[in-house]
């Protein structure tokens, strides 16, 4: 029988350019959780947060923060040192997946395919690489598109798309600090999969008019259409499947993750953009979608992940 004594928290918030959205899944998985008999408090996550929980003694903590400080493994080492149980996966799986082209080394020999990329910064418009040892070509001056986005932020943010013959992006789309890499531009549809611990859960496909699957797109009413299961080939679909299911288990993942894809129906070629370890669950967001494809409530999806809730 499931132990819902004692108080749950749901941490929300923060100070990052994703608080919106982490508020958001912080309410609806909260909502979920209360109707499903859990006593729960929602907190947003301010720098006083180590003293408050201090205070409330949570009996556990379902972790909505999305993004950094919530996202790439510092509230995961917090509340393992004050030794709160929370959702989601833990520090080394968090801080890993949150930096894309670390995620690219540590799976690079699980035969999952990614798309190439280096490290740049833009000077002087002109983007060039930003180590000594990366291709010494300007990509600005190379005849193909690319994608231009920070090493570790989620929901799109700063993502910029740029084919030959645009304007270069302006430096101050990104903060001062930010590390930025370009990856080779994948044209073709987008498909999501969901893994549930450790059990994927089906592919969607994600249809939109913008340029790219972006912060709108993901967030806003009618930004995007899901079509599940997707409409591809077999082969692909199980691919997909697969490769989402690899990384949650390569990566130490805990909970639910949600692996990102592009495939070029002209190329046949499968590519996986990210793992996301603390994806979107708003009521546009699609692992909830998936969770009830597949016989799953909100209230059951948001009590198996409070069960599974542990420390490092």
């Amino acid at each position: 029988m499931t132990d819902m004594s004692g108080l749950t928290v749901f941490l929300m918030g923060g100070w990052t350019d994703e608080a919106e959205v982490s508020r958001n899944t912080a309410k609806a998985c909260f909502q979920a959780a209360q109707d499903a008999g859990w006593t729960c408090e929602l907190i947003e996550v301010e720098h006083d947060i180590a003293s408050r929980l201090a205070d409330l003694k949570p009996r556990r903590a379902f972790n909505a923060l999305h993004g950094q400080l919530g996202e790439d493994g510092n509230m995961q080492g917090m509340l393992n040192l004050m030794g709160i149980p929370y959702t989601h996966s833990g520090v080394l799986a968090s801080a890993v997946a949150m930096d894309k082209p670390m995620t690219k080394t540590v799976l690079g020999q699980s035969g999952i395919r990614f798309a190439d990329d280096i490290p740049i910064r833009i000077s002087g418009g002109i983007i060039t690489p930003d180590q000594d040892t990366a291709p010494q070509t300007p990509y600005s001056q190379t005849p193909f598109s690319m994608v231009i986005k920070p090493r570790n932020t989620g929901s799109s943010v700063g993502v910029h798309i740029w084919h030959d013959g645009d304007d270069l992006p302006q430096q101050n789309l990104w903060p001062e600090d930010t590390q930025l890499m370009a990856e080779r531009f994948i044209p073709g549809r987008e498909l999501t999969v969901s893994v549930l611990h450790g059990e994927p859960l089906t592919v969607t496909e994600i249809i939109q008019s913008n340029r790219f699957y972006d912060y709108e797109a993901k967030y806003a009413d009618g930004g995007s259409t899901h079509m599940f299961p997707a409409d591809i080939d077999s082969d692909v679909f199980a691919t997909a499947m697969e490769w989402a299911a690899i990384a949650h288990d390569q990566l130490g993942c805990r909970g639910i993750s949600r692996s990102d894809f592009r495939f070029n129906d002209a190329t046949g070629e499968l590519i996986m953009l990210e793992l996301n370890t603390q994806p979107g669950m708003t009521n546009t967001s699609l692992v909830p979608e998936q969770a009830e494809y597949k016989g799953i409530s909100m209230g059951a999806l948001v009590s198996s992940l409070l069960e599974a809730a542990q420390c490092d």
